[in-house]
C-alpha cells in the first residue's frame, strides 16, 4: 500500500482495541496517519492491543459507542477526515448470551457513529465494517453478492444486517447531498491472524488448547467459512476509503472482501492445518455438546471489488495459516509482538505492491 495518501491524514478508528482494529490502527500509524482510536478497553487478556503496544504513536480514547455524547465529543475534538467504524460485539455465541448488548452496540452504535459524523464537518469518507454474516442465509450454498438481501437468524448476524440497513438509510437520508461524507460498508469473511484471543473463535481456541498441550475441541467441523488473513480485508478497507475520498458517491455502496472461492474451507481443514503447523503431537476432537445454531455455509462473491477497486486477495489460505501460526509461535518463544506484527504488515505491503 503506498503511504503517500495516508501520510498526515486525520483518521478515527472505532474498535481499535479489538483484534482487527488493532491491526488497522497499527498499519495506519505505520503509513503516517494521525490516528485517534475510540473503543472499550481490550476485550481479552492477553490482547494484541497491549502486546503490540498499539497505543504508541496514536491517541487512544477509552469509550463506548453506545454513548452518543462522548463519541460526538471525540469526533469534534479530533476532526477526522476518514472514519473506520469497527467497534462491535463480534461473536455469534456471545450474541445468544446477551442479545440486548449485541443490538445496542452493533445497531445503535452504528447510529451513534453516523450521527456524530453528521455533526463533524471535517469527515469526507466513512467505512462501516459489518460482516459476511449480514446476508439472509437460506442455506442454498451460493456465494453472497452485495445486492443480496440482508438478514441473519442469530442476534449477531441479524444485528449486522440491521447495521447495513442503518447505513443505507443514513446514506440516502443525510449523506446524499453534494459535499456530504461518502459512506460505504465493508463485509469481510472469517479473518485469521496473530493476536486474536477471542473465545469461541477457531484459531484462538486452537492456540490456547495447543499451548496447554490438550486436544482442540471443535463445535462444527464441517461448517464452511471464507477464511482470510487479517490484512487482506484491511487492505480492502484502505483502498475503499481512498476511492471514497477521490470518487465520493460513486463508491458509496456495500462491498465484499473475501478470499478466492477455493479458500472457503471446512472448519476441520483449518483445524488440521493449525495442528500440523504447530506440531508437538497436537490433535483435535469434535465437541459433542449442545451448541447454538450457526450457518453451515458462508462464501462471498468479490467480483465487484476486483473489477471496480482492483482489489483481490494477495495470499492463499495456506499462507495465511503459516503466517498466523508463526506469529503465535514467535510470541510463545518470547519474540516482541509489536516487532513481529509490523514485520508482517511490511511484508504483506510488499507482496501487494508487487501484484
Amino acid at each position: 500500500m503506498p503511504g503517500s495518501f495516508w501520510n498526515g491524514k486525520r483518521v478515527l478508528v472505532t474498535g481499535h482495541t479489538g483484534f482487527k482494529g488493532a491491526w488497522l490502527a497499527l498499519w495506519l500509524s505505520e503509513l503516517g496517519a494521525e490516528v485517534t482510536g475510540y473503543a472499550l478497553p481490550p476485550p481479552t487478556e492477553p490482547s494484541l492491543f497491549v502486546d503490540a503496544d498499539v497505543a504508541r504513536g496514536l491517541r487512544s480514547v477509552i469509550g463506548d459507542v453506545r454513548d452518543l455524547d462522548a463519541l460526538t465529543a471525540v469526533l469534534r475534538e479530533c476532526q477526522p477526515e476518514v472514519v473506520f467504524h469497527m467497534a462491535a460485539q463480534a461473536l455469534v455465541r456471545a450474541s445468544y448470551r446477551d442479545p440486548v448488548a449485541t443490538y445496542a452496540t452493533n445497531v445503535m452504535g452504528t447510529v451513534h457513529l453516523l450521527e456524530a459524523v453528521r455533526q463533524t464537518g471535517s469527515v469526507r469518507a466513512v467505512v462501516n465494517v459489518t460482516s459476511d454474516k449480514c446476508y439472509a442465509n437460506t442455506g442454498d450454498r451460493r456465494r453472497f453478492r452485495e445486492e443480496d438481501a440482508m438478514g441473519g437468524s442469530d442476534p449477531y448476524s441479524n444485528s449486522k444486517g440491521c447495521a447495513e440497513l442503518v447505513t443505507s438509510a443514513y446514506r440516502a437520508s443525510f449523506f446524499a447531498q453534494a459535499g456530504a461524507p461518502a459512506l460505504a460498508s465493508a463485509r469481510a469473511g472469517n479473518v485469521i491472524g496473530g493476536g486474536d484471543w477471542a473465545a469461541d473463535r477457531l484459531v484462538p481456541d486452537c492456540i490456547r488448547a495447543l499451548g496447554e498441550g490438550g486436544a482442540v475441541r471443535i463445535r462444527n467441523p464441517e461448517a464452511v467459512r471464507p477464511w482470510q488473513f487479517v490484512l487482506e480485508p484491511l487492505s480492502g478497507y484502505l483502498m475503499l476509503a481512498e476511492r471514497l475520498w477521490s470518487d465520493g458517491a460513486a463508491c458509496a455502496e456495500g462491498w465484499n472482501f473475501g478470499p478466492d472461492e477455493a479458500d472457503a474451507r471446512p472448519v476441520s481443514y483449518v483445524a488440521d492445518r493449525v495442528v500440523e503447523l504447530w506440531g508437538r503431537d497436537a490433535s483435535w476432537t469434535t465437541d459433542g455438546g449442545t451448541h447454538p445454531r450457526e450457518a453451515a455455509w458462508l462464501s462471498l462473491d468479490c467480483t465487484k471489488a476486483r473489477e471496480r477497486l482492483s482489489w483481490r486477495p494477495a495470499m492463499t489460505l495456506d499462507e495465511a495459516l503459516r503466517w498466523t501460526v508463526r506469529w503465535y509461535r514467535d510470541r510463545a518463544d518470547g519474540r516482541d509482538a509489536r516487532e513481529r506484527t509490523l514485520e508482517q504488515i511490511r511484508r504483506y505491503a510488499e507482496i501487494r505492491a508487487a501484484m
